[in-house]
């Protein structure tokens, strides 16, 4: 897989009118637990939609994903079954085609993604809202020490990678170093578009 994003072509137009909510951040700042808590309580609300990712590492027990082995990830972006695909530190992700459904169909989808396919997705979809979630450096590297996940490479090359393109700038930042049900209760309060800097 390339380490650019790719999307599927068949868009003639930007689709609508549903909100893609675009949850990025560096690795241990702990987006997986605050997706994970905010999906739990917007469970009752059938317009809010949490995307599982496809991805060819072993998820975790924090992560709700799709593992797939790298050939048969291969075969589903080469039949179309990926809205975007990219890869990133040796591994390949991908949102499937399912969420232009749920975005014609008016509602509010929630990925995490990596921030190199923001400008991508901006482009593929009318309405785009991007929440950073992040941590003081110190408090990134001790979680992602603790995490001993040997599959993601080094914590240093993690930590120093940057996304040059300003499309990629977040729209909210939550700096995750209170209660993950404090900051969890942030992030369902901005997908739902309430006041939550309070």
């Amino acid at each position: 897989m390339s380490e650019a994003p790719a999307i599927s072509t068949e868009r003639p137009t930007a689709i609508g009118p549903g909100r893609l909510v675009l949850v990025v951040g560096p690795s241990g700042a702990g987006k997986d637990t605050l997706l994970g808590l905010a999906k739990a309580a917007c469970a009752d609300d059938a317009n809010i939609v949490f995307l599982r990712r496809a991805i060819t590492r072993a998820a975790t027990a924090s992560e709700d994903n799709e593992q797939l082995s790298p050939g048969a990830f291969r075969e589903a972006a080469e039949r179309g079954a990926f809205a975007v695909n990219w890869e990133a530190h040796g591994h390949c992700y991908a949102l499937r085609s399912a969420i232009d459904d749920d975005i014609r169909a008016g509602r509010t989808v929630i990925a995490n993604v990596s921030r190199s396919v923001i400008g991508t997705l901006r482009r593929a979809y009318l309405d785009v809202m991007v929440i950073a979630i992040t941590a003081p450096p110190e408090i990134l590297a001790e979680r992602l020490a603790s995490r001993g996940r040997g599959s993601d490479g080094k914590i240093e090359q993690r930590l120093g990678r940057t996304v040059d393109d300003a499309s990629a700038t977040p729209d909210v930042t939550i700096v995750n170093i209170s209660s993950a049900e404090y900051h969890a209760r942030q992030l369902v309060r901005i997908v739902k578009g309430d006041r939550w800097d309070q």
